[in-house]
């Protein structure tokens, strides 16, 4: 089997590091190593981002016209190129293949969104704010953008940065998860094969020295963060620090509500796919079940559901759920579920020692459940990121209004219910970013901002929609007043008044 060796992408062109540290990247279910990353060294990111910094020169005067050109053929390549893609990912996240296939089509409503920048970068003019004086507004680009990205979305999440970061006049830095960075790349390659010019779009690769220098590098004006609390807190008060426009992406711990009144299979079906969906590698996944009053009554179905869904490698089209991303991630999440029994939930399933025939080394866990959990136990409180459910009883709507709230956390929610009323109040009262209603992962379609809140996010604007366009700009105001050729002066004016 070949090795891909992964390149960074410095002015348009593939370029191998000559770093000394590689890193393997290894499929998941069958722990074979399928390519090797390279940790750059710091003058090849400078490299990247003087490259960047040069292009930014002639990009930010592109025309919004050829702009959105660029973004047009850019969406109908990824959109030709969707089974490569997701096998990709699938090869090295470990997500089914029909996971990864959605995970591409959500990107692509991104690229989608980006290419209306002709009138999302729209300002605005008051004619005759004084005599015969106009003001207006332009948004300009920053200059050097740059993102940073988790591993368990490597299509996704890099969509959520650069195209609209470039489609607003930016050049961008990219650096892609170490984990799998495969799909991300041939998702550089066809943003080039669409027109982006050479230094638009670099790619560097690493770890937290690497993603330090792009905190701290002069040149970078902006940066995009999406991954854990605690690299992301770090991430955002180091960049912040530098003087950099920063948005961090961060953990979660989201609810799921289910109301007596619900769709009972409905419910069931869509909370058991959020929650065990990509083996729980979600920021978005309702990884807490609160069943509210006679919904506990549902609890035996819950499980018999979870027991009957199937975990297989992801090219195995009809597997609900794949491999954890590494060994290390199935370690952590084992070891949560015994500290969940140690601290006295009730394991109604269990998912260590997961077998699945003819992948003896891949990193399985299967779906594992958890009754009676108290908001002081670990499992919930920590983001589990593994197919490790908690289910919760509560008594009223208030009650569970009030759980949910009392979490730090406010990336998303969701709540099951036939009831109008109901759901009007819960969309109202619930302290939380992003809520779905009668959907189980309420991520917003592209042209809607992505707006999680209190712990899972820190800075003002989000991914997406026109959070993002404001993001990856900066208003100038211009107040201006010509004079006809023959104008005489009536004299000195000392007042602040435009007249």
């Amino acid at each position: 089997m070949t090795v891909r060796e992964i390149p960074m992408i410095i002015d348009g062109q593939p370029v191998q590091s000559k770093s000394q540290e590689w890193r393997e990247v290894v499929n998941p279910a069958t722990q074979e190593v399928v390519a090797r990353v390279p940790f750059c060294t710091p003058e090849e990111v400078d490299q990247a981002v003087a490259s960047a910094k040069e292009a930014f020169k002639t990009w930010r005067k592109t025309s919004l016209g050829k702009r959105m050109r660029i973004m047009l053929k850019f969406q109908a390549l990824v959109r030709d190129n969707v089974a490569e893609l997701a096998a990709l990912i699938t090869e090295e996240h470990g997500k089914t293949l029909p996971d990864a296939e959605g995970e591409v089509g959500r990107g692509l409503e991104v690229i989608e969104h980006a290419c209306s920048i002709t009138s999302l970068q729209l300002g605005e003019l008051a004619e005759n704010a004084g005599s015969e004086i106009d003001v207006y507004t332009m948004h300009q680009p920053l200059g050097v953008g740059a993102g940073i990205t988790a591993f368990n979305f490597p299509i996704m999440l890099p969509c959520f940065m650069f195209p609209l970061a470039i489609a607003t006049g930016n050049t961008f830095i990219l650096k892609p998860s170490e984990q799998d960075p495969s799909s991300t790349m041939r998702l550089v390659e066809l943003a080039h094969e669409a027109g982006i010019p050479a230094g638009v779009l670099n790619v560097v690769h690493g770890g937290p020295n690497v993603a330090n220098q792009i905190c701290d590098h002069t040149d970078i004006k902006a940066l995009s963060f999406i991954g854990s609390t605690h690299v992301g807190t770090h991430i955002y008060r180091r960049a912040s620090d530098a003087g950099k426009r920063v948005q961090s992406m961060m953990g979660a711990k989201n609810h799921c509500v289910v109301m007596p009144d619900a769709n009972r299979s409905q419910a069931i079906n869509n909370l058991l796919g959020s929650a065990f969906g990509a083996a729980g590698q979600r920021c978005m996944a309702n990884s807490v079940v609160v069943l509210v009053g006679d919904a506990r009554e549902w609890l035996e179905d819950i499980v018999e559901g979870a027991r009957n869904m199937k975990v297989g490698p992801g090219t195995q089209r009809d597997a609900d759920l794949g491999p954890l991303v590494s060994p290390a991630a199935k370690e952590r999440v084992e070891h949560l579920i015994e500290v969940g029994e140690k601290e006295g939930a009730k394991l109604m399933i269990d998912g260590r020692g997961c077998e699945v025939e003819g992948y003896p080394k891949g990193n399985f866990v299967g779906p594992t459940l958890f009754a009676d959990v108290t908001a002081d136990m670990t499992i919930y409180r920590e983001e589990v990121f593994g197919p490790v459910l908690c289910v919760v009883n509560v008594e009223t709507l208030d009650d569970a209004i009030a759980f949910v709230n009392a979490n730090p956390n406010g990336n998303g929610t969701s709540i099951f219910t036939n009831s109008g009323w109901v759901a009007r109040r819960y969309e109202s009262d619930i302290d939380v970013g992003q809520v779905g209603i009668n959907v189980p992962i309420p991520v917003p379609v592209a042209y809607f901002s992505f707006t999680g809140s209190r712990a899972s996010k820190l800075g003002d604007m989000g991914p997406n929609g026109k959070q993002a366009i404001a993001f990856w700009t900066q208003t100038k105001t211009v107040t201006a007043r010509w004079f006809e050729p023959e104008n005489v002066s009536s004299g000195i004016n000392s007042t602040i008044s435009l007249g």
